[in-house]
């Protein structure tokens, strides 16, 4: 059983930085795609990165230049590092997996089987 479990969110002020981490359980797919989405109130969830086990990234255009996809395969953890961050940034924030290559950017929702429960990111002006 695949598990995912996110952590590293928090309150930060615009133009601060934060690391999400999602460390992952039961995964034995050699290939794989990972990514993060973002869901605020109101608003439909959507992908702010993506990283397949080949290491090809890709992003969404809100947040390209300001956080960086990452993955250490030997701690099974999947990073999001958030730089600059805005208000518009405030969301939570999931993990999400599936045991094959990203599918083009790999940012559509509907690609992914494995969920984590999510971490919320706040950021104030």
């Amino acid at each position: 059983q695949v598990q995912l479990a996110e952590s590293g969110g928090g309150s930060v002020q615009a133009r601060g930085s934060l690391r999400l981490s999602c460390a992952a359980s039961g995964y034995t797919y050699s290939s794989y795609c990972m990514g993060w989405f973002r869901q605020a109130p109101g608003k439909e969830r959507e992908g702010v990165a993506a990283i397949d086990s080949d290491g090809s990234t890709s992003y969404a255009d809100s947040v390209k230049g300001r956080f960086t996809i990452s993955q250490d395969n030997a701690k099974n953890t999947l990073y999001l590092q958030m730089n600059s961050l805005k208000p518009e940034d405030t969301a939570m924030y999931y993990c999400a997996a599936v045991g094959r290559y990203c599918s083009g950017s790999g940012l559509r929702a509907y690609e992914y089987n494995y969920w984590g429960q999510g971490t919320q990111v706040t950021v104030s002006s």
